[in-house]
């Protein structure tokens, strides 16, 4: 996405003449490709000098904040309308999901986050609500990157019809960290998961079938 400048560059032919005063406006270019990047940055050169210089750099400031401000609400707003979809492979693991394991190439019912820092390998297939009798729902949660310490993994799940929150998330906790773990929820559906762990943070989705 690339932005304009905010004003018309006609404006600047209108400044008074008189001792230069330079006066830099940049709109940086953001960190991240998830969010708006300006190119190039707007250089302003203000002849003269009071309020309407003042004035002009503040809105050339303000002018950019606005559209990163639009273009991150943008952003969000395609976040939540992503529909909600399980998407469990069976095939061979990750290879940094595979520790443990002593299949070199293990085949197990897993599904990765939408980031791909995490992966939710799952011990019951499909997963249940309410929860089965004769099994657990276990999921054993591994990350891509690894550290020497952890904090808990903390899970707030919200269940989604299509693209819509239904009802209101639920919390759930995975002490000492990504790991074994038995997630019971208490409907069927599709819930996506907001992950947090150790400083990071990824989504994933995950189907609760009908335990009839």
């Amino acid at each position: 996405m690339r932005a304009e400048p905010p004003f018309p560059s006609e404006a600047l032919d209108d400044l008074p003449s008189g001792e230069s005063t330079l006066a830099h406006a940049y709109i940086l270019s953001l960190l991240s490709d998830e969010t708006l990047r300006i190119e190039p940055p707007v250089m302003i050169v203000l002849r003269g000098h009071g309020h309407r210089n003042a004035a002009l750099v503040l809105a050339v400031l303000l002018g950019g904040m606005g559209v990163l401000a639009a273009c991150s609400a943008s952003d969000r707003s395609q976040a939540e309308a992503r529909v909600c979809k399980s998407q469990v492979l069976h095939g061979v693991l990750p290879v940094w999901a595979r520790g443990g394991f002593s299949n070199p190439k293990p085949r197990m019912p897993h599904a990765l986050s939408a980031a791909g820092k995490i992966t939710a390998i799952l011990w019951a297939d499909p997963l249940l609500s309410p929860r089965p009798k004769n099994h657990n729902n276990k999921i054993l949660w591994v990350v891509r990157v690894t550290t020497n310490i952890y904090s808990n993994l903390r899970i707030s799940a919200q269940r989604m019809i299509g693209s819509t929150p239904v009802g209101s998330p639920v919390g759930r906790k995975v002490i000492g960290g990504p790991g074994p773990s038995i997630i019971n929820l208490p409907t069927a559906g599709c819930w996506r998961f907001t992950l947090r762990w150790s400083g990071q943070l990824d989504t994933l989705d995950l189907t609760y079938a009908a335990n009839r």
